[in-house]
């Protein structure tokens, strides 16, 4: 994230960059660790930090997706947009969720291993989540519309279901926000991420 302020750099830039690399040089040997879990399962988790930004008050969006409980891709984008409710900076960040699920499910397909329907996007906010479930469309929620329909067209299909998880086990808020040491250290490790120096 602090790449985008690379044309016009301040003093508090400088010091998350070396926060950044402090962080990077006390753990050389972290990296994620691959490990059987006896399922085939896909599951996202996905979250938005609504207008996080300061500057110009745009939302992060952020999702990992695994695969037989394994992490295997995770991405943190700033949206294009302001979105105008927390409720719309989620749905966009869970549309992107899908699709990372549907392009993750079609390369399974084509190595033929098996993948157990549905694919779970996990969503920490219930408002969203009785929205994609409500058939009627509110005024409020005409501005998030398509993304709601794409969201629900996959829900209804059986190709995703939509669980909700409590803020403390939202992998996803590490792509979104800063965290501190109590809560960024067990997602780390929730995500699989191992230090190969750590004693056994």
């Amino acid at each position: 994230m602090v790449s985008q302020y690379m044309h016009d750099p301040h003093s508090t830039h400088l010091e998350a960059v070396y926060r950044i690399l402090r962080y990077l040089k006390s753990a050389p040997g972290r990296g994620i660790l691959f490990s059987k879990h006896g399922h085939w399962r896909v599951d996202c988790f996905t979250d938005a930090d609504w207008a996080g930004c300061p500057d110009d008050r745009r939302s992060t969006s952020g999702y990992c997706t695994f695969v037989g409980g394994n992490l295997i891709s995770w991405r943190s984008k700033k949206q294009s947009v302001v979105a105008r409710s927390s409720a719309e900076a989620e749905f966009r960040a869970m549309a992107h969720g899908i699709c990372e699920l549907l392009w993750v499910r079609g390369l399974l397909q084509d190595l033929g291993l098996p993948t157990d329907p549905p694919m779970r996007l996990y969503c920490n906010n219930k408002s969203t989540i009785s929205i994609v479930h409500n058939p009627v469309q509110h005024d409020r929620t005409k501005h998030i519309e398509i993304d709601r329909h794409f969201i629900k067209e996959k829900m209804e299909a059986g190709v995703i279901c939509i669980p909700f998880v409590q803020c403390g086990s939202q992998l996803a808020d590490i792509f979104t926000k800063g965290l501190g040491f109590k809560i960024f250290s067990p997602i780390v490790s929730k995500l699989g991420m191992s230090n190969i120096y750590a004693p056994t």
